[in-house]
């Protein structure tokens, strides 16, 4: 009884001691945190001073990641032998492997493909947010309503400039998202400084 009691102890005070440690580790390396909030905010900046270079190292990006999950999947669909799935798996590889192909070698016509379909993504989620505001109306739902109202205008001024639009649309994306995400690390790691210092073990 008096083993299971001890080992049962032992069990809370290392449950209890372990997210201390990992506080520890992040408050001696906080900095790292915060150098890598500095260097995606940095890129974040860059992308959104130069849109149509990171819509073209978009594209490309995209286009590598399909011919290589396109090629991954068609070689395990050979090597996971007779299965009812094969012929799907071996076809969407296919696709895959087509799409990147295609990216690559007429990178502003996906582009332009992309744009339309977030201008078109924008509009249909701008109305349905507008709509459920309207006819809902849930706590807050003015702001519901002005999100969608927003949403939709910026689908719409994308829809009406393009093709123009494409070479601005995605790096501008790309760069609201990347400067935000370097923000969200560089706060947390000026919080994890901030945390107060462990009390030594009595």
């Amino acid at each position: 009884m008096s083993t299971g009691t001890q080992g049962t102890a032992t069990g809370n005070s290392l449950s209890e001691d372990a997210p201390r440690h990992e506080l520890v580790h992040l408050q001696q390396q906080w900095w790292w945190l915060f150098a890598l909030g500095i260097l995606i905010s940095t890129c974040g900046l860059v992308a959104l001073a130069f849109p149509p270079i990171f819509t073209v190292v978009g594209a490309v990006i995209l286009a590598a990641t399909l011919m290589v999950s396109g090629a991954a999947m068609i070689i395990t669909s050979f090597w996971a032998g007779r299965w009812g799935a094969l012929l799907l798996q071996l076809l969407v590889g296919i696709l895959y492997l087509m799409a990147g192909l295609f990216i690559m070698d007429c990178p502003e016509g996906a582009v332009k493909f992309l744009t339309l379909f977030i201008a078109t993504m924008f509009i249909v989620v701008g109305v349905f947010r507008i709509v459920a505001a309207l006819f809902v109306k849930f706590p807050q739902w003015g702001w519901a309503l002005l999100n969608g109202v927003l949403t939709t205008m910026v689908g719409i001024i994308i829809y009406k400039n393009l093709p123009e639009s494409a070479v601005w649309v995605i790096g501008l994306l790309v760069g609201i998202e990347m400067l935000f995400n370097g923000l969200n690390w560089i706060m947390l790691a000026l919080a994890v400084r901030k945390l107060p210092e462990p009390e030594p073990a009595g």
